[in-house]
């Protein structure tokens, strides 16, 4: 008699309400999870930053307890039927690397994502000069800075800013610099993202692109997929076609962060214990 495989990973990147642009409740995540044959889910929420840093995109630092209160009832709720852990998607910018390693040092997070948003006011405000081509060099200096600090465990969505204006980003312009940063990300031991959620955004892309994960193989940069989920909805879509994009990498292993620790999966493993999306409810 023949059983379906154990489910093996996890959605390592999703939201909740307490950030002010998602919906739903963590248990209505997880119950997404188990439709898709997802063994856990780690939510990652918008951290906290200090007073008035972009304050209508996260959680108000008062509401850390809260939030670590509202998945650690779901991890209850869902005991013995999905794993559901606590993780923090946090900012990187420069000048406040003690800001966040403050709030990390405060909190048993299992995974934390570093992500440079090109978008926020206080980013455009210093670093956009009207000037698309230094402007996304710029973006990835700062990720190869962002895996620096020692932060995070994975760099998230990672050529973001593609989407400030896809019919002018041409990676092939930028192929030299991205590899330079890439070096970096690479000695520094930081993981990156496969976020799944590019589809939605205006490049149509997952983020990274082929190119740049062709380069990220090159370098043994290990990946992490990721969702981005801002509605339950959206757990674990389209992490069947990532898993394509990573073989067509030439990569063999994809990896998830269980307590801040590494752990790689082969990727027939991991395809052969998820469920279609048309199975899910």
């Amino acid at each position: 008699m023949s059983s379906d495989p154990q489910p093996v990973y996890y959605d390592n990147h999703m939201h909740t309400p307490l950030c002010k642009h998602a919906a739903g409740e963590p248990e209505e995540y997880a119950e997404t999870a188990l439709a898709r044959g997802l063994k856990g889910i780690i939510i990652t929420c918008h951290s906290p930053m200090p007073t008035g840093w972009w304050p209508a995109v996260r959680m108000d630092h008062a509401q850390l307890d809260e939030y670590l209160a509202l998945v650690a009832r779901a991890t209850k709720a869902l005991a013995g039927r999905l794993d559901v852990r606590v993780g923090m998607e946090m900012d990187f910018f420069p000048g406040m690397e003690d800001w966040v390693r403050k709030l990390i040092d405060r909190c048993d997070f299992h995974h934390v994502l570093g992500s440079v948003h090109y978008f926020s006011p206080e980013y455009r405000k210093k670093y956009w000069k009207g000037d698309t081509a230094p402007f996304f060099q710029q973006y990835f200096t700062h990720l190869a800075e962002s895996a620096e600090t020692g932060l995070f465990d994975t760099l998230a969505h990672p050529d973001l800013v593609k989407n400030l204006d896809p019919d002018l980003y041409e990676f092939e312009d930028l192929r030299e610099h991205v590899g330079a940063c890439l070096d970096r990300v690479a000695v520094a031991g930081t993981a990156m993202e496969l976020n799944t959620s590019g589809r939605l955004k205006s490049s149509g892309q997952f983020n990274p692109g082929p190119e740049m994960l062709g380069m990220m193989r090159e370098r043994g940069i290990p990946v992490v997929l990721g969702s981005d989920s801002h509605t339950p909805r959206r757990v674990g879509s389209d992490f069947n076609d990532a898993l394509d994009s990573l073989e067509e990498a030439g990569y063999t292993e994809v990896s998830h962060f269980l307590n801040r620790q590494r752990i790689d999966l082969p990727i027939p493993l991991v395809r052969a214990s998820l469920r279609p999306l048309t199975d899910a409810h």
